[in-house]
């Protein structure tokens, strides 16, 4: 890997994976590493300014995710935030908890190891809501079904999803993952009938280690962790305030660039599809390039293996992925091709192109140049 290559010299299209840590979140956040650094849940004047701070972000995400502040608790990221939503509402209602199949692990492997049920996608990558509906009644009590595909980019249907858990699961409450929908889409409204969010800050220009989970009034979770009672109980520990308070300037910027940054980045993400899918044969796009969140170009290739492919891409400066980036370096197929109905041939050459705030139109010239020349090269040389 060339690690020492200037930003000028790649091109970095792995921003489902992780973004850059954006001026004014590394700014918000400096701070608190030198200045506020008190435990906020201390009683000297130092930790109450370090919580005020912290309170101002709760602020933020609120306004960002269309939620009140005291419906704002703040955790370790996407993966803590999707199992306190899925496990913590177990724990509390018991029943049976429900997804979709192309959920992402943190979701899937929590619903299937409590014996919950897994609901069908279309080919496109779209939840099937009539196998929904089949799949639900009085004992479920915990529905997800994630807003953004973390691999194919593909919106769901969430306010048709919400109605269909009304009508048929009356104990169920609605979770969404929005962590990947949360830099393209207004998640406050196409998430509005969730009564829990799920949002990453490293996924739209904050720090990692840090996301939040929206708990609606009145939806009742038992804890993952206890100790301290901080999060309104839901969440003990002491508070990364450096990384809350990132994170909220970070979604203040996105809230705010949204609508530009979308048009932009379509626009790229149209030019680098259609550019790979017109010079390079036996390649398919997956799902519906005008139902995907903007940023997301996600392509399978023929008599290709995505190992090789991601090497040779590494190697012009293209940085990408195949799938999840929880997954990389798993033998299996995406288990959201497989949903999909992929083979396992096809669906081993997978390639994952995600564009982000910084993409420019030298990242996407340089994808174009070196995609169709990787893929040539390997399909000369053969599988062996």
């Amino acid at each position: 890997m060339n690690a020492s290559a200037g930003p000028d010299e790649v091109a970095y299209l792995d921003n489902a994976a992780s973004t850059p840590l954006c001026r004014e979140a590394a700014e918000a956040m400096a701070p608190l590493h030198r200045e506020l650094y008190a435990n906020p849940t201390g009683a000297h004047c130092l930790a109450r300014a370090t919580r005020r701070r912290i309170d101002d972000a709760r602020d933020l995400m609120a306004e960002a995710l269309g939620a009140e502040p005291g419906e704002i608790v703040f955790t370790g990221g996407g993966t803590e935030s999707d199992n306190l939503a899925v496990v913590g509402r177990y724990r509390r209602a018991g029943g049976v908890p429900v997804c979709s199949a192309i959920e992402h692990h943190a979701v899937l492997e929590p619903v299937e190891h409590l014996g919950g049920r897994v609901v069908a996608v279309d080919s496109t990558g779209v939840i099937d809501c009539e196998a929904l509906a089949a799949a639900l009644d009085e004992d479920v009590t915990v529905v997800s079904v994630m807003l953004a595909n973390n691999e194919t980019g593909m919106v769901q249907p969430l306010s048709r999803v919400a109605e269909v858990v009304r009508s048929a699961a009356p104990r169920a409450v609605l979770h969404t993952d929005a962590v990947q929908a949360f830099p393209w889409l207004d998640v406050a409204t196409a998430a509005a009938g969730a009564g829990m969010i799920s949002v990453s800050a490293h996924k739209f220009g904050g720090p990692k280690g840090v996301g939040a989970l929206v708990v609606r009034a009145g939806v009742e979770l038992s804890p993952l962790l206890l100790g301290g009672g901080q999060e309104w109980g839901l969440r003990s520990g002491t508070h990364n305030a450096a990384g809350i308070v990132g994170m909220a300037a970070a979604a203040e910027v996105v809230v705010k660039n949204r609508d530009d940054q979308v048009v932009r980045l379509a626009r790229l993400r149209d030019r680098l599809a259609g550019g790979v899918l017109g010079t390079v044969e036996g390649v398919v796009e997956t799902g519906d390039r005008s139902a995907k969140v903007a940023g997301s170009v996600h392509l399978c290739f023929e008599g290709i293996e995505s190992e090789a492919l991601l090497f040779l891409l590494e190697d012009a400066g293209v940085y990408a992925s195949a799938a999840s980036s929880c997954s990389s370096g798993a033998q299996d197929p995406s288990h959201v091709l497989a949903a999909m109905g992929y083979d396992r041939g096809l669906a081993g050459g997978s390639l994952r192109l995600s564009l982000g705030y910084e993409t420019t139109e030298s990242d996407i010239d340089r994808a174009l140049a070196a995609i169709p020349t990787a893929v040539a090269r390997l399909r000369a040389h053969g599988p062996g």
